[in-house]
């Protein structure tokens, strides 16, 4: 039931069409009714009957809707539900992606690949202590901390005064004792010293893995590495979003040095690092004002806002509903090969509408005058009413037989 933006604009110019018809009809009446040969009143009719039916704007009606249902079917095919008509117009006109790292770039399975204690400190003692804190999480980051310590049958003690720190990590008491987990901003702002930890956290993030601290009773226990792997086609998917002149960024949390890393796997230049779930939708914002067509992936619900605010939000299907709900196009599978095929199958169908609209429009500039009589005086030819009628109805096959068209098209890398 939504249009497009192309599409109001052919309700606008048929809302000026139609009156204008009318009143060229009453003209080539009173033109053939006074100038005309005999019997006046006869060639009269026959020229203004034969103007209304030709001018009949079938074809234009049809011109915008036939090639979103194609386009909307030919999406579904591939596994991209498009939620509004302008999303499918917007895409086509994107000139950034911005992609969250966890879960869009990488597989959103990570697993704990690394442990350094502190001085003082075992490498069980400090995954129990982790553990224990993200029981009750269901971060994928802190799921993966909790696996690692079941897998070692380690036993988890109870925890209190849990806080969580939006973009930092948690805080809470473990057998009385105050512990923080998280990255180096929380360390920094706590007054931590981790510079003992620090080159195993850096040589981590130089990897590509997330290193995060622990630290109780305001000294540094250790660090739990975690790898997020690169989804397989992730490099060749974001090939062709840059192949299609894209601007692509790299939007996470993660430290800079883990950023850097992952994007230079996948070949992405531009990367937004150490971003609060919070100030998501505000990087979105920055790149609107400079004049950028934004599309957001994303499949968090700290991607929500920033899906509602760009553009056109890509939620990949394997994702939180609240990132789907929010979203203008849902991606069923898991890969970034979708978000290509989605701006081509845009691409396709708004040229396809354009070609309906030129068509259509084209079709009543020729035909209009002829069957007002405009060949008459040259040849002596007047337009019958019934190929008026054949030939407004051929214009409804031609453009509907072009939107099928597009049931044939098929975006690169499907």
């Amino acid at each position: 039931n939504s249009k497009p933006a192309i599409g109001r604009l052919a309700d606008k110019i048929s809302a000026v069409f139609v009156p204008s018809v009318l009143m060229l009809a009453v003209v080539t009446f009173l033109a053939w009714f006074n100038l005309g040969p005999a019997p006046a009143l006869s060639f009269a009719l026959v020229a203004t009957m034969t103007v209304l039916v030709i001018a009949c704007p079938c074809a234009l009606g049809l011109a915008t809707p036939i090639s979103i249902i194609v386009g909307v079917g030919k999406a579904a095919e591939s596994g991209i539900l498009i939620r509004n008509g302008e999303a499918l117009q917007q895409a086509s006109r994107l000139t950034s992606v911005v992609l969250d790292k966890t879960g869009t770039v990488t597989e959103g399975h990570p697993a704990v690949v690394g442990i350094s204690p502190a001085e003082g400190w075992t490498e069980e003692a400090v995954l129990r202590m982790a553990a224990s804190i993200e029981a009750g999480s269901e971060h994928p980051l802190a799921q993966a901390v909790v696996s690692a310590a079941r897998a070692r049958q380690l036993d988890l003690v109870s925890v209190s005064s849990f806080d969580a720190l939006a973009g930092s990590g948690v805080r809470a008491q473990v057998e009385g004792k105050p512990v923080l987990l998280g990255n180096l901003r929380l360390m920094q702002r706590s007054g931590v010293d981790i510079s003992a930890l620090y080159s195993h956290a850096h040589t981590a993030a130089l990897r590509g893995q997330t290193p995060i601290y622990l630290a109780v009773d305001g000294q540094s226990a250790g660090i739990v590495v975690i790898a997020d792997p690169v989804k397989p086609d992730s490099r060749a998917a974001i090939a062709r979003l840059q192949a299609l002149g894209l601007k692509v960024v790299m939007l996470t949390g993660d430290n800079v040095a883990t950023a850097q890393a992952v994007a230079g796997q996948v070949g992405i230049d531009t990367v937004l690092a150490e971003v609060l779930p919070a100030d998501k939708a505000a990087k979105v914002i920055e790149l609107q004002v400079r004049g950028e067509i934004v599309g957001m992936v994303g499949d968090g619900i700290n991607d929500a806002p920033a899906l509602a605010q760009a553009n056109v939000g890509f939620a990949i299907g394997t994702g939180t509903d609240v990132a789907i709900e929010s979203a203008d196009v849902a991606l069923m599978r898991g890969s970034l090969h979708g978000v290509a095929d989605a701006i081509a199958i845009s691409t396709a169908t708004v040229r396809n509408i354009r070609q309906n609209l030129f068509g259509a429009f084209f079709y009543n500039i020729l035909g209009i005058p002829i069957a007002a009589g405009a060949l008459y005086p040259l040849f002596g030819l007047l337009l019958n009413p019934m190929i008026a009628g054949a030939a407004m109805a051929m214009s409804s096959v031609t453009v509907v037989s072009n939107a099928n068209r597009l049931r044939r098209f098929r975006p690169t890398g499907m």
